[in-house]
């Protein structure tokens, strides 16, 4: 509107062309002004990621730790992060039993809703990046194709798939959720290694091998690949 009363002050003194001009403005403002389900980002406004990383003085990325339930994922970063943070690292765990009991406390098991948990998560752990927060995800996201979603919605220059290497056997021998009990027994439904497949990924930036290594072992295994990542230059 704006536009037009200005245009309109220098416009001729033919009323005829002043219609015309008005008619024809018009129609361009409402094909402009027709965004889908009126959402209108503001993405190119706000504070980017690079000045957030320089008053933190780190570099964000995602470490997306993959694995079957019980194979320490959530373990293994827990201890990352109290490492990190003594070294003077933001972090933030992003952990798969947290969130369904939040932000996606409406989703289940089958293989849509799965992929529906890893579309949310990554949205939110695409924010936290772009705050300059290195960000440490536990999930099982048990397909390729799932773990892509959340490379593509990160961003590849963001992303790095962490596979947390431990055999179902020795997953199973952990349980200390019950869960693998209840899976065998049919009291749950699509569970992954059991009833459900897990893909292994192809090529992980980074694979840690835990039967035969301590939380701690494990845990420095991923910080020495962290640090040089997350240092600021």
């Amino acid at each position: 509107m704006i536009e037009i009363k200005l245009s309109l002050n220098n416009i001729g003194k033919s009323r005829r062309d002043a219609s015309n001009w008005l008619k024809l403005n018009y129609v361009v403002t409402l094909q402009l002004m027709k965004p889908e389900k009126h959402v209108y980002p503001i993405f190119d406004s706000i504070l980017g990621q690079k000045q957030k990383e320089q008053l933190l003085k780190q570099k964000a990325s995602a470490f997306w730790f993959t694995g079957l339930s019980g194979s320490g994922k959530s373990t293994i970063a827990i201890q990352v992060e109290r490492h990190l943070h003594d070294m003077g690292f933001l972090t933030q765990i992003l952990d798969g039993d947290n969130i369904r009991s939040g932000i996606n406390n409406n989703l289940g098991f089958t293989l849509e809703d799965r992929k529906e948990n890893i579309r949310r998560i990554s949205e939110v752990t695409k924010l936290f990046v772009n705050c300059g927060v290195i960000t440490i995800n536990c999930f099982v996201s048990p397909t390729l194709d799932i773990r892509n979603v959340a490379k593509q919605i990160i961003g590849p220059e963001s992303f790095h798939e962490v596979f947390i290497n431990t055999p179902i056997e020795v997953c199973e021998s952990r349980d200390v959720k019950g869960l693998y009990a209840k899976a065998r027994k049919g009291e749950i439904k699509d569970f992954t290694g059991i009833s459900s497949p897990f893909e292994q990924p192809k090529n992980p930036d980074l694979e840690v091998l835990t039967e035969h290594k301590d939380i701690e072992a494990s845990a420095r295994v991923v910080i020495d690949y962290m640090l040089p990542i997350i240092s600021a230059k």
